[in-house]
């Protein structure tokens, strides 16, 4: 397989949870590390699952009412950190940052809350800052990472998994990447419409 690269680690920061257990059931049986928090780490273990927490790595406690969870270099520096760059390897094992091979997000929902005619506080809480960056940073680094950006591609991963197991080839991770950059346009879209038009 062309540049294949195996997932051993994945970071699940998920707002919707329905469709993804038969995926985590199968990166399980596959020997996937899960790496979470919050309310998804919670209901990965309601389903028998280990899941270390983030801030387990990190060593920072989510803050600001959940505003900051996974804002943090160790997280950022896993995803962002080429392996086939001295240097970078040099630096993530001198800051002891662990390889991050696959990253599962669904953003809060937006553009529903706008729908639902929410206050403007809430319609602002719902501006998701962490899982649009894990978004770019995984697609960012697709040589190396696998990005997930939405519950709409979590069977596109679970049909890659049930053919070839926890690896994928480059062009697998650059047609995530691709998708991963239109969920994160379309959503900063429809925040930028909201602004414009909330103003008037």
């Amino acid at each position: 397989m062309a540049e294949a690269k195996k997932i051993k680690t994945a970071l699940i920061s998920v707002f919707h949870k329905d469709g993804l257990e038969e995926l985590l059931k199968k990166l399980n049986e596959e020997g996937v590390h899960f790496l979470s928090t919050g309310g998804t780490q919670t209901f990965i273990e309601s389903l028998g699952y280990e899941c270390q927490k983030v801030e387990e790595v990190t060593t920072y406690p989510s803050i600001l009412g959940g505003r900051v969870k996974t804002l943090h270099p160790k997280v950022f520096g896993g995803i962002l950190g080429r392996r086939d760059n001295e240097g970078d390897r040099e630096q993530m094992a001198q800051y002891e940052i662990p390889e991050i091979d696959l990253v599962i997000v669904d953003l809060y929902p937006f553009e529903q809350t706008v729908a639902s005619g929410a206050s403007e506080a809430d319609i602002i809480e719902k501006i998701d800052i962490g899982g649009i960056s894990l978004i770019r940073a995984g697609a960012k680094n697709f040589n190396d990472v696998v990005i997930v950006p939405s519950k709409a591609e979590y069977s596109v991963l679970l049909d890659i998994l049930k053919q070839q197991g926890a690896t994928t080839t480059l062009d697998q991770r650059r047609m995530f990447a691709e998708r991963a950059f239109g969920v994160s346009s379309h959503y900063d879209t429809a925040i930028h419409t909201w602004f414009l038009n909330s103003g008037k």
